[in-house]
């Protein structure tokens, strides 16, 4: 394999036709210059330099015949490094991403954001839906980069990266069942009011469902929701008791609108994880795009 730390040296010594100036510009040592023209005539098995008074000048069968290729590769690897530096200021072309409307508000927005102020030229496609849905999006190639609410099934065609926000699922309630903060509540007790949960295909619900079949609980919902927003309004107007991640609840729980049960035992957390398909070539936009949430995970 080609040591192109060498030629760089190399190069540098017949520019400056000194040893002790190459080192100056190289900010190294002399004698680690020294070292390294003497392994490249080893690898190559040629002096390529004679000392004389006026420094170290190239020898014809060796440093002169390669001077110009070198040189000519050497140029070539700068340009390439500039042109990847420029790109990181320029990516262009369109970057589709998919997630749920929660995810895109609680979690994508703010980044997205930021990521098109350092990338103006990038054109973003937002691709809201839930979980399966997109997942089937991401494999039919109709979006990029998928953000899904974790636990998934272990797909072969899909690499999975966890743990870009973590969701505490918690039980609120509005003013109507405040008294039921006063003192921990066994989820158990909990089938004895009206409770609001997530429709049954979701990944909050399934999650939910499995968390309490293991603990031998069982709890069956007054009501079936399709958005955290709608559990939220009827939670709010004292409709019942709603399961909701704390992250998505915040403001309401810090306005005093909305209020958290303690339960014993508490739920466990989930995860926002990033979906991507195997085997895509991916473009430098998606790249950048990546690496930018990566940075900030």
């Amino acid at each position: 394999m080609i040591n192109l730390e060498l030629y760089r040296v190399f190069y540098m010594v017949a520019k400056c036709g000194s040893l002790t100036r190459a080192a100056e510009e190289l900010y190294i040592s002399q004698p680690a210059v020294s070292q390294t023209i003497k392994q490249l005539e080893n690898q190559l098995g040629v002096p390529l330099f004679t000392r004389t008074h006026r420094g170290m000048e190239l020898t014809e069968q060796g440093g002169k015949l390669i001077f110009g290729e070198v040189e000519r590769a050497l140029q070539l690897f700068s340009e390439a490094e500039n042109r990847i530096e420029q790109m990181k200021t320029s990516a262009s072309g369109t970057i589709r991403i998919g997630a749920s409307d929660t995810i895109f508000e609680y979690f994508l927005a703010d980044k997205i954001v930021e990521f098109h102020e350092r990338f103006p030229s990038v054109k973003i496609e937002l691709l809201a839906d839930l979980t399966p849905e997109t997942i089937e999006k991401l494999k039919a190639d109709r979006c990029d980069v998928a953000f899904v609410n974790l636990p998934i099934e272990v797909d072969p065609e899909l690499t999975l990266e966890g743990d870009f926000m973590r969701l505490n699922d918690v039980f609120v309630v509005g003013e109507k069942y405040k008294e039921l903060t006063e003192k921990e509540i066994p989820l158990s007790k909990l089938k004895k009011y009206p409770l609001i949960m997530m429709d049954k295909h979701t990944v909050a619900r399934r999650s939910f469902d499995a968390f309490l079949a293991n603990g031998g609980v069982k709890l069956r919902p007054s009501i079936e929701v399709g958005s955290w927003d709608l559990m939220k309004r009827l939670v709010w107007r004292g409709m019942g008791v709603g399961v909701i991640p704390r992250e998505y609840v915040a403001r309401r729980l810090r306005d005093g609108e909305l209020f958290e049960l303690k339960t014993d035992p508490v739920l466990p957390a989930r995860s926002v994880g990033m979906l991507l398909p195997k085997d895509r070539p991916v473009s430098y936009a998606l790249h950048s795009f990546l690496e930018y949430f990566r940075e900030k995970k």
